[in-house]
């Protein structure tokens, strides 16, 4: 049927007896016939694979684009946010692990039949100018998100990931004609943080992040900052060199953590540590550093990397002025990154 979520998967290599290799995710998941890839919503049917989740939408939403977080992707505009369940990380952390965790182990898959067409009329009917495929991973509802990214674009919708990075090369390059923009979680510089909260591995991540810029999609990292696991100072340093390494223009969230899920027995980010994390951010040579989920801190203003201008005043997700014209600080002249600035 075709409200029943089911299609057949890009990116599979059928092996023998009837099992096959999903080449969507850095996962890399061997799927034996009957049985599901780690997402939960990928299953081998007689060597065949097949998604469970195209056009079947668990969660929707109208949000600014600063909540992804994006602040240097057409600030102040407005996206239409889309989800199905579905994960290929197991975060302990997970803020929506309601639906990104409840097809493990053979659970439900949830959602209402939502096409890739209606999407994109949803999308324009709130004046959108982007889509934001997001709340859960992505990569795990690729089909999904590649066709309804393929339409947009024909209707000048721009298309963003909020993603954990673990997309294959091969899917990336493939979705990327379509895709605009993408804000990756950078979750620790520790492979033992990603081993045991996430299980999964750092360095899929740090190349993720590498093929992203290479490809010419605008790029904004977040680390979500917990007590005790990954809040040193010398763990966030590592996290801020390697992303100058890549290009000092990236825009770094650090973010407060809330109790959540299987964590609710770490206390929540003091407001002090974002703004250890931020100064070590602008120490290591990045332009822009923002503090995130602390409203009225000065850390979510966007400055200019060269005289210090204020030109982007925000409390929360609204945006108070923004004064970049041309994409350039009024009072020195300096280019500012980002895309459709102003």
């Amino acid at each position: 049927m075709k409200d029943s979520g089911k299609k057949e998967a890009m990116f599979c290599t059928p092996l023998d007896k009837s099992a096959v290799k999903c080449g969507l995710c850095r996962q890399l998941c061997i799927i034996q016939d009957g049985k599901r890839g780690i997402c939960g919503v990928r299953v081998n049917e007689s060597g065949r694979l097949y998604t469970l989740v195209y056009g079947k939408a668990a969660a929707t939403g109208l949000d600014p684009v600063e909540k992804k977080p994006l602040f240097h992707f057409h600030p102040g505009t407005s996206t239409y946010s889309i989800s199905t369940v579905g994960c290929n990380f197991r975060c302990k952390n997970c803020q929506n692990h309601e639906i990104s965790q409840m097809p493990k182990n053979f659970g439900p898959v949830l959602g209402e039949y939502f096409p890739p067409e209606e999407v994109v009329s949803a999308a324009k009917r709130y004046h959108c100018q982007s889509i934001a495929y997001t709340y859960t991973e992505p990569t795990v509802f690729f089909e999904y998100a590649y066709e309804t990214a393929h339409l947009a674009s024909k209707e000048g919708i721009k298309n963003i990931f909020v993603t954990n990075g673990y997309i294959t090369e091969e899917a990336l390059r493939t979705i990327k004609p379509y895709l605009d923009a993408a804000n990756i979680d950078l979750k620790s510089f520790s492979d033992e943080f990603y081993r045991e909260n996430c299980g999964a591995r750092l360095q899929p991540v740090l190349d993720s992040i590498k093929l992203h810029k290479e490809l010419g999609i605008w790029i904004e990292i977040t680390t979500l900052i917990i007590l005790g696991l990954n809040d040193s100072e010398n763990d966030l340093r590592k996290v801020a060199r390697f992303i100058k390494n890549v290009d000092e223009e990236i825009p770094w969230h650090v973010s407060q953590f809330h109790p959540m899920y299987k964590l609710l027995d770490k206390p929540g980010t003091p407001a002090s540590t974002l703004r250890m994390a931020r100064r070590v951010g602008l120490e290591e040579g990045l332009r822009y550093v923002y503090e995130g989920n602390v409203p009225g801190e000065e850390g979510e203003n966007t400055y200019c990397y060269k005289c210090n201008e204020t030109l982007i005043r925000r409390y929360g997700f609204e945006i108070l002025e923004n004064r970049i014209k041309d994409s350039k600080c009024p009072k020195c002249g300096a280019e500012i990154d980002g895309v459709g600035l102003a």
